[in-house]
């Protein structure tokens, strides 16, 4: 990745915030069970710890390089969305009907002449 954040700033910490998250998430588009994917969130969270006191800008370039390149091997190719999430399975399936009315007749009915009955 070209575009790495200076180390130890807000941005890095934001980054290394969002690559946990983007490897969290996608782990559990594999292991569904909760209890079998705890077991592969606490090893990828020991990763992580281990690498904490990595102080070297260019080793923290080529950890980072190294955990995208396994992120983006490992890419679910069907991930979990949730049903009623854009793209989910029940997105605008059964919508409520509108509040207002569909058709306004008063207006057409005065516009056309026709007298309420």
């Amino acid at each position: 990745m070209s575009s790495l954040p200076a180390p130890f700033t807000a941005a890095h910490r934001s980054y290394v915030k969002s690559l946990y998250r983007r490897i969290l998430s996608n782990e559990l588009n594999w292991i569904v069970q909760r209890d079998l994917w705890r077991a592969r969130a606490l090893t990828i969270r020991a990763e992580f710890e281990r690498n904490r006191d990595v102080h070297d800008p260019r080793a923290l370039a080529q950890i980072f390089d190294k955990a995208e390149a396994a992120l983006a091997d490992r890419k679910h190719p069907d991930p979990y969305r949730p049903p009623e999430a854009p793209d989910g399975t029940k997105w605008e399936r059964n919508l409520p009907p509108p509040v207002g009315p569909l058709f306004d007749h008063e207006p057409y009915n005065e516009a056309h002449g026709r007298a309420e009955h």
